[in-house]
């Protein structure tokens, strides 16, 4: 699925980043833990975490996650986002919980890893 699609379709607030690039999603990841995420995320998948700090930045620019969703409309602070413009990391906000935006990706087709 095109990540732009998966935008759309959940009407995702996007914080930054740029939805229009042509990228491919192909799971998503779920978690709050960072060494999880570290260990086990793979390139180019979505990560849904409540976590809103510098480090959520670091790990998807690290990993090359496709991008990181934010549930129950939250948002980092302006300093996480000014680092994540910089590393161009499309952070993603929606005011749906972790475990629904977590049906709603395998609805749409993505599966975890």
């Amino acid at each position: 699925m095109q990540l732009r699609q998966m935008i759309e379709t959940m009407d995702l607030k996007v914080l930054s980043g740029d939805p229009e690039l042509p990228v491919e999603v192909g799971s998503a990841y779920i978690s709050d833990i960072l060494s999880d995420v570290m260990a086990k995320a793979v390139k180019g998948s979505v990560w849904i975490t409540n976590q809103t700090h510098m480090n959520v930045i670091a790990i998807c620019f690290f990993k090359s996650l496709a991008a990181v969703v934010l549930p129950d409309g939250l948002e980092p602070d302006e300093t996480v986002l000014a680092k994540a413009r910089e590393k161009n990391i499309l952070l993603l906000s929606t005011p749906f919980s972790a475990f629904e935006v977590a049906g709603k990706l395998y609805a749409l087709g993505l599966r975890g890893l």
